[in-house]
């Protein structure tokens, strides 16, 4: 077998692109927090906005983008915009990546406040 050929259950070559895609689109914490927070429910463009204390300009323009990616949807109530997680899947990678980080990051700081007080 040629080291050029497709395992089997291996990701195809457009599964591929599609997911560094995703992920590109995931690097800016911004966008990264907008996702998270939209796993956690609706909410529109206001309310994002105040939650990650940018701009609603600056919001607007990143949910655009997670839109055209698919990532998230949107429908209007009323004379607002209600934007909502599409890809269950993303909320999954994201909840998983930001949980493992939170535990790799506890023993750390739970570690250096102990050594804080060694001292004193």
């Amino acid at each position: 077998m040629s080291s050029g050929a497709a395992r089997p259950g291996a990701p195809s070559q457009d599964g591929l692109r599609s997911a560094a895609a995703a992920f590109g689109l995931l690097a800016s914490p911004l966008r990264l927090h907008l996702v998270w927070l939209l796993s956690q429910g609706d909410r529109d463009v206001t309310g994002l906005a105040e939650r990650v204390g940018a701009s609603l300009p600056a919001v607007s323009q990143h949910l655009a983008k997670l839109k055209l990616a698919g990532l998230v949807r949107c429908r209007r109530e009323g004379r607002r915009q209600v934007y909502l997680v599409d890809d269950p899947a993303v909320v999954t990678v994201v909840r998983v990546m930001l949980a493992q980080l939170a535990e790799q990051a506890a023993p750390a700081s739970a570690a250096t406040a102990g050594r804080v007080g060694v001292g004193t």
